[in-house]
């Protein structure tokens, strides 16, 4: 019963995967690490405003 899928089944398919790959690759992955690296330099800002920048004491 597996081999009963018409040709148009397939493509229409592998279209989807390849539109659900372009829209992860290109889309949704770059803005998570883009979010990723811009809240951790978020943090290490508010980290220096509430405790300084890191150094030797004294100067």
């Amino acid at each position: 019963m597996s081999g009963d899928h018409p040709v148009s089944d397939k493509r229409s398919r592998r279209r989807a995967e390849l539109i659900a790959f372009f829209v992860l690759a290109f889309g949704i992955w770059p803005l998570v690490a883009v979010a990723i690296v811009g809240g951790y330099g978020f943090l290490v800002w508010m980290f220096q405003i509430i405790y300084g920048p890191p150094g030797p004491l004294g100067h």
